[in-house]
């Protein structure tokens, strides 16, 4: 029995210490920061793939395996990208005008005549003939001699230059003048060159091109021995000069390798069936599933895992230092865990569909709004960094998928400003659209990148499906952890929201009363660089309250009986005062949020019922009066809103009982009852400052000389009759 005492009370003590422990608010936020960071790993580095085998080409499979996801036939894919590649290139040959003309034709030709003009040079014999145009006769050489020497030309360029010359073109290029033989050499380079380079030539014209350049021979002065011999020397190097324009032919192949349409393994189709060999093609679709056994790459995991902790890290130090009160709120911060691993896990989804247009679907801007509607637009923009990074890891590195999320995540943030309603989602999502479509077309024009041109549609549509994530998305994580947005501000400032509408009509006086206090509170919440949305709102349902007994306040009585006169103050003070406590009653019943609860609890803070407290004062003749039971319950306004909202109330009552509500005078009594709540020290826990309250007087004066302006007196109009 004392060793089960012993049991139960160390087992009770490792209970509450475990207890205290989760009451530590810092053990909570970094447990939660870890499992957030476990998660982001855990998706990153997931392998995603069912049981694994080890087959090899020849073997013979013991089973049938299915396709676990659809993918791409790599090895089909790409035999059909190369068949219709190599069909390509054959039409491509067929057709001219993917020819150009190859320079090295000329060049070529240019370096034969060099060689055939310095050989001739070596084995001349300068004749000196009495008439130019006869056949020149070599001086001091026999017959054989000049026989020897032109065999001796023609067989050196036969065999060393490749090139056939005739015999009587070859005499004339030994015996002919110096002057004639330098004019021959210039006249044979200038015009081989001119033809080559300016005239496309295959087999086909060949012949007529030569005819051409026998004809531009005639226009040299040269004797007509030397014209012919020219002529047959410039014949000997003309041949065929076209070759393959290699840029268009590169851009034909990769033109007929995108049009073939990528051969899919569909999930659930069956890849191997039991007893089929194994073929290279099957294996490659095995291993492109992640079926096939390989070693886990455990420095690509820690990579990654570094990389995350990295981000994770950062962001921490920045919501430490601009955002603590998401870190100090376990609410706030989950919220902020949940919308990066919901983004993060889309995007790793989508990278293991194996179309490369999935990459620019990253919906980094669904995750951007999120952030910016929820909790803080410059969070937003940090994290839009932080997925642009994720979608890199997950793609490779391939910088056009990172640089396309990263310009939606903040083009979706400063597009996003003052949300007025949903429709202003909408609008964001076309204009991220259109930054992402701007930004693929950018790349597609830096890498010339066929696909990403014809594909830029995506950029559009990533902006599209984000927003209507974010619509889907915000009203079940708004209700989820108590969050208001200013879309759910618009939605509960509906006049047709059921409290709304019952304080219309149960008690009208109290709701054209908060009509007009919201129109002064979000004006001087403006005015001060407060949430002008959220002062309006509050201000509407500050005095909801009222309606479960409208008439014992004076708004709502209409010129009538004040009940007030038949009991006692301190019964009235009772009254009055209760119409807090019912307020956040009805707001429980209503589901209102937390912050529109808080106007409600606190726009009196714990002010004094200053009427019936004196009248109760002026009454009590054995000094029992207790202050106390005189005051709102509180709490003293908390923030600049509910602040403004206090005084906005207290001055709309004031002002209303004017009797000639001139612009100097509301001036004037907007001062003192807002001097009056700061000497009170109702506005001590507020972040109002005295400049705050200076712009606050002018804000409420402007607008209620707008409501109370003086109007003239229409006359009676005479009776027709």
């Amino acid at each position: 029995m004392a060793k089960d005492n012993k049991l139960r009370k160390g087992y009770e003590g490792i209970v509450q210490w475990l207890r205290d422990v989760w009451r530590n608010a810092g053990v909570r936020q970094a447990l939660l920061g870890f499992a957030i960071f476990l998660t982001l790993v855990g998706i990153l580095v997931a392998d995603l793939a069912p049981a694994q085998y080890d087959l090899k080409v020849g073997q013979v499979s013991p089973r049938d395996i299915e396709a676990p996801r659809t993918i791409e036939n790599r090895y089909e894919t790409e035999r059909l990208r190369s068949e219709a590649v190599d069909a390509a290139v054959a039409q491509a040959r067929d057709n001219p005008d993917n020819y150009v003309i190859d320079g090295r034709v000329a060049e070529g030709a240019e370096e034969k005549l060099a060689s055939l003009f310095e050989r001739a040079a070596g084995l001349r014999i300068p004749a000196q003939p009495a008439d130019p145009e006869l056949s020149p006769e070599p001086v001091g050489v026999s017959s054989d001699d000049l026989q020897e020497r032109v065999q001796k030309f023609r067989t050196s360029l036969r065999d060393e230059v490749d090139l056939e010359v005739d015999k009587q073109s070859a005499e004339t290029l030994l015996t002919v003048s110096d002057e004639t033989f330098v004019a021959m050499e210039q006249a044979a380079t200038t015009l081989a060159v001119a033809t080559l380079r300016n005239n496309r030539i295959t087999g086909e014209n060949r012949d007529d091109i030569v005819d051409s350049m026998y004809r531009r021979v005639e226009e040299y002065q040269l004797p007509q021995g030397a014209k012919e011999a020219v002529a047959a020397i410039v014949e000997e190097v003309i041949r065929p000069n076209l070759v393959l324009d290699q840029a268009k032919l590169e851009s034909i192949k990769q033109e007929a390798a995108q049009s073939v349409t990528p051969v899919m393994v569909l999930q659930g189709e069956i890849v191997v069936r039991k007893g089929d060999v194994v073929t290279r093609e099957k294996l490659q679709i095995l291993k492109d599933l992640g079926l096939q056994n390989r070693t886990v790459n455990y420095l690509r995991m820690f990579g990654m895992t570094v990389v995350v902790l990295l981000l994770v890290g950062l962001t921490g130090i920045f919501l430490w230092q601009y955002n603590r009160e998401i870190v100090e709120s376990d609410g706030l911060l989950a919220l902020l865990g949940l919308i990066v691993i919901i983004v993060a896990f889309v995007i790793k989804v989508l990278s293991l569909i194996p179309w490369q247009g999935t990459g620019y679907l990253m919906p980094v801007a669904f995750g951007a709004m999120l952030i910016t509607l929820l909790l803080d637009s410059r969070l937003a923009i940090l994290l839009s960094c932080f997925f642009a990074v994720i979608v890199g890891l997950v793609t490779s590195g391939k910088l056009a998928y990172a640089a396309v999320a990263l310009t939606g995540g903040i083009t979706a943030t400063l597009s996003l400003g003052k949300v007025t309603q949903r429709s202003d989602v909408t609008r964001v999502g076309f204009i991220v659209g259109a930054a992402n479509f701007a930004a693929m077309v950018a790349f597609a024009l830096i890498d010339d990148d066929m696909f990403l041109a014809r594909n830029s549609y995506l950029g559009l549509l990533n902006g599209i499906i984000s927003a209507i994530l974010t619509i889907g998305f915000l009203p079940y994580l708004e209700n989820i952890f108590g969050i208001t947005s200013s879309i759910k501000l618009l939605e509960l400032s509906n006049p047709n929201q059921p409290l709304l509408r019952r304080l219309l009509l149960e008690a009208p006086g109290t709701y054209h009363h908060s009509i007009i206090v919201g129109n002064l509170a979000e004006a001087a919440a403006e005015a001060v660089g407060a949430d002008g949305l959220l002062a309006r709102v509050g201000a509407a349902y500050h005095d909801v309250g009222k309606v479960r007994r409208p008439y014992f306040f004076v708004e709502n009585q209409l010129g009538g009986d004040n009940p007030h006169d038949r009991i006692s103050p301190s019964l009235s003070t009772l009254i009055i005062t209760s119409h807090v406590k019912e307020g956040i009653e009805l707001a429980k019943q209503y589901k209102l949020p937390a912050v529109i609860t808080d106007f409600i609890k606190q726009h009196h803070g714990d002010d004094l019922v200053k009427y019936f407290y004196h009248k109760a004062v002026e009454s009590d003749k054995d000094g029992s009066v207790d202050e106390t039971d005189f005051r709102y319950p509180g709490p003293k306004p908390q923030t600049k809103e509910t602040a403004i909202v206090m005084l906005a109330d207290s001055v709309e009552a004031a002002v209303r009982s004017l009797s000639r509500p001139t612009p100097g005078r509301i001036e004037g009594l907007v001062r003192k009852i807002i001097k009056s709540r700061l000497n009170e020290g109702l506005l001590d826990e507020s972040d109002l400052t005295l400049r705050d309250l200076d712009k606050v007087a002018e804000a409420f004066v402007q607008v209620l000389s707008g409501i109370y302006h003086h109007r003239i007196e229409y006359p009676d109009l005479p009776d027709a009759n």
